[in-house]
């Protein structure tokens, strides 16, 4: 018995030095130069099951819940019709300026944001909260992993962070939603028992509201 509980022990200190119950380090953010939007060489939307349930990292997928924009002009979905398990909802219109939208689409939600976007490329906050809730949303001790329909938000909301003093090897854009494949889908498009009628379940989502009615307005 005092062999057996020897080497029991000997096998439980042995496993940090082996990496047991342990994940690997993510690998620093690699833009691929081949992508439009900016998408990660190495975590994204077709790696990204293997990079899930992490606490060094945070999730956000950045669409909106219904998107003013024609997506389905372009094959994707103005609805949030599914994510993936474990990514919590932050719109970037929410956040700041929305530009450069396919001509397809249109242009876009043009309503209040925490951020303006300027045409140099700097950020103008628009209300004495705006880093505060960035700050809270995105916590700068952790890994970022971002994603909505096709790429573009998610690179929107990078090129934000970075601005705002966030590490940019720790910011990953792992691209649209609308490419996912994986075992981890979380689906918002329900179809009733008839067959033909469905509706958005998004009480499935952690959806993180942001009232800007309560916030205190930057007069400029």
């Amino acid at each position: 018995m005092k062999k057996i509980k020897s080497l029991l022990l000997s096998i439980l200190l042995l496993m940090p030095i082996y990496g047991c119950n342990k994940k690997d380090s993510l690998p620093a953010a690699k833009v691929d130069s081949t992508s439009q939007f900016g998408v990660d060489k190495n975590v994204n939307i077709k790696t990204i099951d293997k990079y899930l349930n992490r606490k060094d990292t945070v999730y956000r997928d950045m669409r909106m819940l219904s998107d003013p924009a024609s997506y389905c002009n372009i094959g994707g979905d103005a609805y949030l019709s599914g994510t993936i398990e474990g990514f919590e909802i932050v719109p970037y219109p929410y956040l700041a300026t929305v530009k450069g939208l396919p001509d397809a689409v249109g242009q876009g939600y043009q309503g209040e944001s925490l951020y303006t976007w300027n045409d140099d490329g700097s950020y103008t906050a628009n209300y004495k909260e705006s880093l505060l809730i960035i700050n809270d949303l995105f916590p700068k001790d952790k890994n970022i992993i971002l994603m909505c329909g096709g790429g573009g938000y998610a690179m929107m909301t990078k090129n934000l962070l970075v601005a705002l003093g966030y590490d940019a090897s720790k910011i990953y854009n792992i691209g649209g939603f609308w490419e996912y494949n994986g075992d981890h889908r979380v689906k918002i498009d329900v179809t009733y028992g008839d067959g033909f009628s469905s509706y958005y379940a998004f009480h499935r989502l952690n959806y993180h509201i942001i009232d800007f009615t309560y916030l205190t307005k930057i007069e400029s």
